[in-house]
């Protein structure tokens, strides 16, 4: 695999309105977009800092993977996003290789993205998400 770069960091938050805030505020970040994704149980929020985009992202309830997420660690860094060119073929090419992955396939993410995450086991602790725009290819 070859990434094109980090493409955002994630940052697991229990109000997402005071996270936006804070980040707008402390650090004069600009909020890009806004968005609940029904099927990852969250609702998440793009802010551009510099160069780099911090996705915040808050569970729509207890039991989806953020909410459990959130009652076991607490707030704080949830996933890194790397870009990949496709992300089906990536998942593929892991899944021979042994890769321990929490996504089969890939599914649909923030601003129509295509995502899967790799399980943080097979990447020293940390929960990856590759992301793709489907456009592209």
């Amino acid at each position: 695999m070859s990434a094109r770069g980090v493409h955002h960091i994630g940052i697991a938050v229990e109000n997402l309105e005071e996270a936006v805030a804070s980040y707008t505020h402390l650090f004069g970040g600009v909020l890009e977009h806004r968005a609940t994704v029904e099927e990852q149980g969250i609702e998440a929020a793009s802010v551009l800092v510099g160069g780099a985009r911090i996705e915040l992202v808050a569970p729509l309830g207890p039991d989806t993977p953020v909410g459990k997420f959130l009652a076991k660690r607490g707030p704080g860094m949830h996933h890194i996003a790397y870009e990949v060119e496709d992300v089906g073929a990536e998942l593929r090419r892991l899944a021979a290789d042994g890769v321990q992955l929490i996504d089969e396939r890939p599914r649909k993410g923030l601003f129509g993205l295509e995502v899967a995450f790799i399980h943080p086991d097979a990447v020293h602790g940390v929960l990856a998400e590759l992301v793709a725009n489907v456009e592209e290819h």
